[in-house]
């Protein structure tokens, strides 16, 4: 997998988000009742969130932006649908033309080339040096379902610029989401809201939780496992990449839904609240299940405004089956410039369509037990979403092939997995497990908590979780796309 070119924006688990957060909460807090100074404080902390990345690439945001802002009122008031038609294409060809340069360009220049030699000629194509914006599918996505709502008539536009400015680069989900639609975060915008005791106290758990997950689990299975078993699979036995895989779903869920919880809790400390954006995903009984659990915000964001405008399940079978496949394989470029994205995407399309196959047809085979049933589903559902991660994981088709050639070899020793490595591989399926409900008591009880039972609590996790951290910070996962 391509890794970002430089650390993006301030990294959730350091110090200087710490700080800016503190500050941001404060000042939040002793303005609340001066709503325009609040709304520029947080425009402000959001742009310097984002361009203690890359000043430059805060022109990018504003731009895109601001154009919004003054189509948006264009395509609700054109007098004819043609009109108001062309006014969303203008915004939403700002932002595909944003994804194209910098996201898809060498890529698409790359796939010419490979097509040229594969017919005996020799092109040289151009390549891009450009640098990939941190977050630039999150927040081009968010801006785009601003203006379709308009144009679907269940929005107005935004008349306040600074506020819809801030909407767009609010700085908690935004480089890596969730993706957040405008009717939900402008209205609260507008009623700048303040979190009552037990939201603060909600919102600290959920960044230690976040921490956690990202530093305890995500980060050192990556750098004692996964890294290692997918940079030389070759090196390890069957048994031991078979681990880098589990190891790697795990990590990649510990890192983006830690980032989520890190992102929810934040917002919520300001009285900011933003929908779930996974829930137990691996406990998933078919994919359907799972995508319904997995990166919830983006899975309702392609079903609404991918799949339905497609033509979703209103056009026949064979078309239903045709719209879940192109939205999954543009789901899967959405992630990324490279073939192994499109072909995880297309994975999960192929099978998605398979199912649903298999549902319209049913089945009067006798079923087992209800119990067994579902833990043979989830198991299955599991190492699907397993193999469709090599590819996510991988770099290249070579690497992917070099990874299933080395789960072939029938090897099963695991001398090169120290029992650590095992033990938090044991602590993250556990954890991970935990039902919703069971999460929520645990919750309760922290809420419930003096406020400086809390605050020792949040030290001794912070403790732990310094103990365990390496040296050096590594990247969010989706802070690349």
């Amino acid at each position: 997998m391509p890794r970002p070119r430089k650390r993006p924006a301030l990294p959730f688990n350091s110090l200087e988000y710490a700080v800016l957060l503190l500050v941001c909460f404060v000042v939040y807090r002793a303005f609340i009742r001066v709503p325009a100074f609040c709304t520029v404080f947080l425009l402000f902390t959001s742009y310097v969130f984002y361009g203690s990345w890359n000043k430059y690439y805060l022109v990018l945001i504003f731009a895109a932006s601001t154009i919004d802002f003054f189509v948006a009122p264009r395509v609700a008031a054109a007098l004819t649908d043609g009109g108001r038609k062309r006014w969303l294409m203008t915004s939403i060809g700002l932002h595909l033309a944003l994804l194209s340069v910098f996201k898809y360009f060498n890529f698409f220049m790359e796939s010419v080339d490979g097509l040229a030699r594969i017919g005996g000629f020799e092109v040289n194509v151009p390549r891009s040096s450009l640098i990939l914006p941190a977050g630039v599918s999150f927040f081009t996505f968010q801006s785009m379902s601003y203006t379709i709502d308009v144009y679907r008539g269940d929005f107005k536009p935004e008349r306040n610029y600074l506020r819809y400015l801030l909407f767009s680069s609010f700085f908690p989900q935004l480089v890596a989401g969730p993706i957040v639609r405008a009717r939900d975060l402008l209205a609260t915008l507008r009623e700048r809201p303040l979190a009552s005791d037990d939201e603060f106290s909600r919102g600290l758990f959920l960044i230690v939780c976040g921490l956690l997950k990202k530093v305890v689990i995500a980060d050192y299975l990556a750098l004692n496992l996964v890294d290692r078993v997918f940079d030389l699979p070759h090196q390890f036995s069957a048994a031991e990449v078979l681990l880098g895989v589990y190891g790697y779903a795990l990590q990649i869920y510990g890192d983006f839904s830690g980032y989520s919880d890190i992102a929810i809790g934040s917002a919520l400390l300001l009285g900011f609240r933003f929908p779930a954006n996974f829930n137990a995903p691996y406990t998933a009984v078919n994919l359907q299940d799972f995508w319904h659990r997995w990166h919830i915000s983006l899975s309702t964001w392609l079903r609404d405004y991918l799949y339905v405008p497609l033509g979703g399940n209103r056009n026949g079978t064979l078309a239903t089956y045709r719209n879940v496949i192109l939205t999954m394989l543009l789901g899967g470029l959405w992630h990324g410039a490279s073939w192994t994205f499109v072909i995880w995407g297309a994975l999960h399309g192929g099978t998605l369509a398979m199912l649903r196959f298999v549902q319209r047809r049913g089945s009067s085979a006798p079923r087992p037990p209800e119990g067994l049933r579902r833990f043979v589903a989830i198991v299955v559902t599991f190492h699907f979403v397993c193999l469709a991660w090599v590819f996510f994981r991988s770099r290249t088709l070579g690497d992917v092939v070099e990874v299933c050639r080395a789960l072939s070899a029938m090897t099963f020793t695991l001398g090169n997995v120290d029992a650590r490595v095992l033990g938090v591989l044991g602590l993250a399926f556990v954890t991970h497990f935990w039902s919703r409900d069971d999460l929520e008591r645990w919750v309760r009880r922290f809420v419930s908590l003096p406020s400086f039972a809390q605050a020792a609590l949040v030290l001794v996790a912070l403790q732990a979780s310094r103990q365990v951290a390496s040296a050096q910070i590594v990247p969010f996962i989706y802070f690349q796309f």
